[in-house]
């Protein structure tokens, strides 16, 4: 035995012993311990209704590996199956539809589709409202699904349109405010055409001469005032089977005597030569009318 177990066994020995040892118990005990047991119960419980409330969610909204509801993650990018509702404002580089269904915007007050530059600032934009229709850019183009064709395109200079064929359907026709340049007008089949201008002049302009052609029906000018036929450099050419001038107003003649103070009045007639040609000649005893002269004098 060692010193040190020698001296431990002496002093155990030498310690008094009591008859009633005394014993304390470690722990939680009393209301503390039916608290703690309280607050976990309800720990669990609220961990129950959280899992059940998120596996609903999931559910609900059918969450999958990949995407949420009609959401669906691609490699080519998002998704959208259905009715899609966006509440703030959508960012996108491109947007698509299904081969087999249109693409549909829809909103409670209008729709637009803005278009900027890299600096931020507004190059185009397009506002679909309930009374109209506006498209704000430099230049607007319509063209054809195939080829490629620009149908319609105006800007601030000019306003082009490329089809093959303006058909205007509206009772009123067509009204310009201004000149109007195109090679050919026409009037759909049985239908009249008609050149109006209810305030002012109607002018028709054209470098290398105006046709107007009435293959099967009659061709009428009528004026309130004078109607003028000028040609300053060729000539007024009638070419008709009867030519009929109504309405001319008839003088009278009257053979003056030297004695007479009035003076005298001259009366001619218009006659026509073989070639077409018009001229004049006095009334009188014997007319020139009825000879078969080709002399033709102007007057």
């Amino acid at each position: 035995m060692t010193r040190e177990q020698y001296i431990l066994a002496t002093q155990q020995n030498s310690l008094p012993r009591t008859e009633n040892p005394q014993f304390y118990p470690v722990g939680i005990y009393g209301w503390r311990k039916r608290c703690l047991y309280f607050f976990v119960l309800l720990l669990l419980v609220t961990m129950i209704v959280n899992l059940a409330m998120t596996i609903w969610i999931l559910k609900v909204m059918n969450f999958t590996v990949d995407g949420m509801g009609n959401l669906r993650v691609t490699r080519k990018g998002i998704r959208l199956e259905g009715i899609s509702e966006f509440l703030l404002p959508l960012y996108v580089k491109e947007i698509n539809s299904r081969k087999d269904s249109p693409l549909v915007l829809q909103s409670d007050r209008n729709v637009t589709v803005n278009a900027r530059n890299h600096i931020g600032q507004l190059t185009g934009q397009l506002t679909v409202g309930a009374d109209a229709v506006e498209a704000q850019c430099k230049r607007f183009e319509v063209r054809a699904s195939e080829g490629g064709k620009v149908l319609f395109s105006a800007d601030e200079d000019e306003i082009v349109i490329g089809a093959d064929r303006l058909k205007v359907t509206g009772t009123e026709g067509a009204v310009f405010g201004h000149s109007v340049e195109t090679p050919h007008i026409r009037a759909e089949p049985s239908q009249d055409l008609k050149l109006e201008s209810p305030t002012r002049s109607l002018v028709m302009e054209a470098p290398r001469g105006v046709q107007i052609n009435a293959a099967a029906g009659d061709l009428k000018a009528t004026c309130r005032k004078e109607l003028h036929l000028q040609s300053t450099e060729g000539e007024i050419f009638l070419n008709a089977d009867t030519i009929r001038l109504g309405n001319l107003p008839v003088g009278s003649f009257s053979s003056s005597s030297p004695s007479s103070s009035a003076p005298r009045q001259t009366i001619y007639e218009l006659c026509v030569c073989p070639n077409g040609k018009l001229y004049l000649s006095p009334a009188g005893a014997s007319s020139t009318c009825q000879s078969s002269s080709n002399i033709c004098l102007w007057s």
